[in-house]
């Protein structure tokens, strides 16, 4: 009779933790939020480093920033080999709530580039419309469409354009007149779960 219990017991254990909904699939959803919480820890990180960055080389950025209703940092990878693609992540913050839009963005283009870019694009906001707009309804860089204010431009004022001040960052520092046409910005919506 005991031993009857006890391989009942056994079977219903094993029939729990193989039903779904139990605690082995709980463990996997929990993995995949450690995953994205990683992921956005990574963003954040990049960021907080980009604008540190920015700020060393730029004064006027700084100013920019403090008149800034919000900003977004985007560390993106392009790929160049006749026909030019790439792609990155990237946060938009409103200086008023706090709150943090995980976003991504990509770019394909055709020229006589060759190599790998990685590069950070900061985008500082004038007012909550354009922040709102450019989070909700994605962006797309025009064909006029440049990062400035390089250390080339130290001596000139960069101001908001349309509502943007858009600055770009390699290893070898910040871009003067930097294109980013073609490049289009939009809500990731695993990280924003």
């Amino acid at each position: 009779m005991r031993k009857t219990a006890v391989i009942l017991t056994v079977c219903v254990v094993v029939l729990a933790l193989a039903a779904p909904g139990t605690a082995l699939a709980d463990d996997e959803k929990t993995s995949t939020e450690l995953s994205q919480d990683a992921k956005r820890a990574k963003i954040n990180e990049v960021a907080k480093e980009t604008l540190n960055k920015l700020f060393s080389e730029n004064s006027n950025a700084k100013a920019l920033y403090d008149e800034a209703i919000g900003w977004a940092v985007f560390d993106n990878t392009k790929v160049a080999f006749g026909v030019s693609g790439g792609g990155g992540n990237g946060v938009a913050v409103s200086k008023k709530t706090g709150k943090h839009a995980y976003m991504k963005m990509g770019t394909v283009g055709v020229g006589f580039g060759l190599g790998v870019n990685s590069y950070q694009v900061v985008f500082l906001f004038q007012d909550d419309v354009t922040l709102r707009n450019f989070i909700e309804k994605g962006w797309q860089a025009d064909a006029g469409a440049t990062a400035s204010a390089g250390k080339n431009a130290a001596e000139v004022k960069t101001n908001f354009v349309n509502g943007l001040a858009i600055y770009q960052l390699t290893d070898k520092g910040l871009m003067l007149n930097a294109d980013i046409a073609g490049t289009k910005y939009k809500l990731n919506d695993k990280l924003n779960e």
